[in-house]
């Protein structure tokens, strides 16, 4: 069967087009140029198969082109494309509104406003809550990744790539550390960090918001403890500060929960939702506690694209298969297996070399470090086993301040022969590279 080789291209000639046609600063680590895709699967261009196991990024918990979504758009294209929300209003946004509305956290009435990306979520939650608090402050934490606007830019915690050179950045806006047992920042002290910002840098009644991811992204996959976000939820409602969870990464089934919040118990202010809710369509949400969205001002709300049709179905297919397959369940039962074999390499021939084993739900990463030291990070051999996994056949990517982390984000309805396979060739890159 032909997975989409096509005798006219080849990754090294498209790579040398891509050269030619686009900017240095777009990421192209990999070199492979997909020419068809199907669940976890992948084929390039010159036919070469691989398991995909990072999901355009945690955009495919139902996987590629899964017929349901595929059927969607279709349907949806021959009926209308665009018409902009703001000019001629269309059901399937107010039903993937309803949805979200009826599914995140808390029993407090939501409403949802939709848009074309992460970062617009994160960049309206913070102008919405310094629009109806009256206040300019914010806090972010360490580590942290939000997106690429400017706003965004500056709410993330990673210096580089993301910040190099594009300051100054907009005001107002400060980090505390993110609790970190692996390496040694406990909840307390990112608690008490708090008290510190408000008492040195920024009054507590100046703050909007805090934005916070349940499980950091970029920053490592770093889990945030129950602890730590009944601790924000406190401290906001005492300073009445608005608590932002950005849950583009963690949401829409990842943990094993609709939103990685619902399982620690806390209800935010905002959520912002991104990534897997369509399946691969540009399509973001902010749902908010329905009292607070409807301070915003009338008509300082909106987007052009945002909530378009054809997204909009996708992501009402997408509703409907993680019920329909039980990949809530599914995120628990890949986790668990992806775990167990990880820390038997760990405890194996990557002794000494994988440091820490995370995981929530189906949502985890392995951290590479030199003579099992925490503060040695080993980007290096992230770097080795990511590439020699690729020769073989697996699709990953990296995580952490020094690309010290390799991360599984892999579609939820993989089948565990599959999964397996894909572990098998993990187990085995990583023997090579290690050996090597």
């Amino acid at each position: 069967m032909d997975h989409g080789k096509n005798e006219f291209a080849s990754n090294e000639s498209l790579k040398a087009r891509r050269d030619e046609a686009c900017p240095l600063g777009l990421p192209s680590k990999s070199g492979i140029y997909a020419a068809r895709a199907k669940g976890a699967e992948l084929w390039d261009v010159e036919g070469k198969r691989y398991i995909d196991f990072i999901g355009g990024i945690g955009v495919l918990n139902v996987g590629h082109a899964h017929p349901k979504v595929v059927e969607a758009i279709k349907k949806q294209s021959e009926e209308f494309i665009h018409t902009a929300f703001g000019i001629a209003q269309y059901e399937s946004y107010i039903e993937v509104c309803e949805n979200l509305n009826r599914l995140a956290p808390g029993d407090t009435p939501k409403k949802t406003a939709l848009f074309n990306s992460g970062a617009e979520a994160v960049e309206n939650s913070i102008k919405f809550a310094r629009q109806i608090t009256g206040r300019p402050g914010v806090i972010a934490f360490e580590g942290a990744f939000h997106g690429r606007t400017l706003l965004a830019t500056t709410l993330t915690g990673k210096s580089k790539p993301y910040k190099v050179g594009f300051g100054p950045y907009v005001p107002a806006v400060f980090h505390a550390p993110y609790p970190d047992q692996y390496h040694g920042i406990s909840v307390e002290g990112s608690l008490s960090c708090l008290d510190h910002i408000f008492k040195t840098a920024i009054n507590a009644n100046e703050v909007a918001a805090m934005i916070v991811e349940p499980v950091q992204g970029e920053g490592g996959f770093n889990p945030a403890p129950k602890e730590f976000l009944e601790g924000l939820r406190k401290k906001c409602d005492e300073h009445g500060i608005l608590l932002v969870a950005d849950e583009i990464q963690s949401g829409m089934g990842r943990t094993g929960h609709y939103f990685a919040f619902e399982k620690a118990g806390v209800e935010p202010d905002f959520i912002c939702v991104a990534k897997s809710i369509a399946a691969g369509l540009p399509l973001s949400a902010l749902t908010g506690k329905a009292e607070l969205m409807d301070k915003v001002v009338p008509g300082s709300m909106g987007s052009t694209y945002g909530g378009n049709p054809v997204a909009c179905a996708a992501a009402l297919a997408v509703f409907q298969i993680i019920e329909e397959e039980g990949l809530l369940q599914r995120a628990e039962e890949i986790g668990a297996q992806t775990e167990k074999r990880w820390k038997e390499l760990q405890s194996g021939v990557g002794k000494g070399v994988i440091g820490d084993v995370r995981r929530v739900g189906g949502m985890m990463a392995l951290e590479f470090v030199k003579d099992g030291d925490p503060n040695k990070p080993n980007g290096d051999a992230a770097a080795a086993i990511l590439l020699e996994a690729r020769k073989r056949g697996l699709i990953m990517t990296t995580a952490g301040a020094y690309a010290q982390c390799l991360r599984s984000l892999v579609p939820l309805v993989i089948s565990d022969d599959l999964l397996n396979e894909g572990l098998d060739i993990f187990a085995d890159a990583t023997e090579a590279a290690l050996k090597s």
